[in-house]
């Protein structure tokens, strides 16, 4: 019980620290994102005691490793889903699922084969790694395109691909680190063996979600009453994932399609225009607290990751990102000819890692060969990715003209 007070309290003081990061970053009108990680960074790099504890239990504590997937990623999934208008991803559904799925996997293969080759890593650590990365994160860059006005096209193509390479770099995180050896012994037989887990995590996770999303839907009909109507999109995010994981297909997955169905079918038959705007108000409030922490998170890690020495790796690794980025964009919208080449290009610097790269490396057991390497190449990207790309989003914007006229 006392255990469970002392990481109350310093759950509270982060949160504290944070809220204030955000408020003070809003009224500077810059992504509270970069703001936070800047934060992290220097409270990390400090000896405080009360800074110290907080910092332990949020990085350290197993008891946090083992709930900061199965915690946030609901969350932040299902928000995006609720947000993002079936019809609008419609509209764009070429570059989406040209990134989304072709340009995920050629991400993973670039980047792991780079990390495997370059940076000398074992095979299981470098594509542990490549999972990682192929996930990206749009919420500082959209914040970003909404302030300055960027046709609501690219925002969408930028948040499609996100929830769905999500789910897929999540499956890839969980093959690489768990079964990739075993499949490798056993030749062109594993290889056949992967593709069916995968197809098995994905299919299976998809069909999870469209049942309960349709289940949820139906129920919402019954009722016009908002209090109720959260709790079930809580019940259903959270339900869907626990689900998907207890039957060993991809919780994510199953929380962006049950999210997507809720949201638009069960917006349609059974949310009034009250509910709707108060259960967005609601998932705002439980994403913004959610997102605090993880960026927070990013930046007080420092203290536990030794860079000494590795440099010229760190360097090479945010490299390996970049290309393995760049190669994976431009060859998964070659045929989109909706897209234009100032559009490929701030969609390519765009493509920004963050809080599902930081939630899954922090997840890994600690027992994980390479855990320590995989966390201080993910750290030190997200990192560049967050403060440099981040904060030279904006100007490229507006060097490239890509504003509503």
């Amino acid at each position: 019980m006392h255990e469970f007070h002392d990481a109350f309290i310093q759950i509270l003081l982060l949160l504290a620290i944070s809220v204030t990061v955000i408020g003070i970053a809003k009224l500077l009108k810059e992504p509270y994102s970069i703001a936070l990680v800047i934060v992290g960074l220097i409270l990390g790099l400090t000896e405080l005691p009360i800074i110290e504890d907080a910092e332990f239990y949020i990085t350290q504590s197993k008891v946090f490793q083992a709930t900061v997937i199965s915690l946030f990623l609901p969350i932040l999934l299902g928000d995006a889903t609720l947000k993002l208008p079936f019809h609008h991803l419609y509209e764009q559904k070429k570059p989406v699922l040209g990134l989304a799925f072709v340009g995920t996997f050629l991400s993973f293969l670039c980047i792991g084969g780079g990390a495997y080759y370059l940076l000398d890593l074992p095979l299981v650590v470098a594509f542990t790694f490549a999972a990682l990365m192929s996930a990206t994160d749009p919420i500082s860059v959209l914040s970003i395109f909404k302030s300055l006005g960027v046709p609501e096209k690219l925002s969408t193509v930028m948040e499609g691909e996100s929830l769905f390479n999500d789910g897929i770099a999540v499956v890839l995180f969980k093959i690489s680190s768990i079964y990739l050896l075993t499949y490798i012994e056993m030749g062109w037989q594993g290889l056949g063996s992967g593709v069916l887990l995968f197809l098995k995590f994905a299919i299976g996770g998809a069909l999870i979600g469209v049942i309960l999303g349709f289940i949820f839907s139906q129920i919402i009909r019954i009722f016009d009453d908002y209090p109720l109507e959260i709790a079930f999109s809580a019940l259903l995010f959270f339900g869907s994932y626990f689900i998907a994981e207890h039957f060993h297909t991809s919780g994510v997955i199953a929380v962006v399609v049950a999210g997507f169905m809720f949201g638009d079918y069960g917006a349609k038959i059974g949310m009034s225009k009250e509910t709707r705007t108060n259960i967005n108000t609601f998932w705002d409030v439980i994403t913004l607290i959610a997102n605090s922490l993880i960026f927070l998170m990013v930046g007080l890690e420092i203290r536990n990751i030794s860079f000494a020495g590795s440099w010229g790796y760190i360097v090479l690794a945010i490299v390996i990102v970049l290309v393995g980025r760049t190669i994976a964009l431009y060859v998964s919208t070659g045929w989109v000819k909706e897209l234009t080449a100032r559009e490929r290009i701030l969609l390519n610097w765009g493509g920004l890692r963050g809080s599902l790269s930081i939630a899954l490396a922090l997840s890994l057991p600690m027992e994980f060969d390479g855990r320590e390497q995989v966390l201080l190449f993910t750290f030190s990207v997200v990192l560049f990715s967050l403060i440099v790309q981040g904060l030279t989003i904006k100007p490229l914007i507006q060097k490239l003209g890509i504003m509503k006229t």
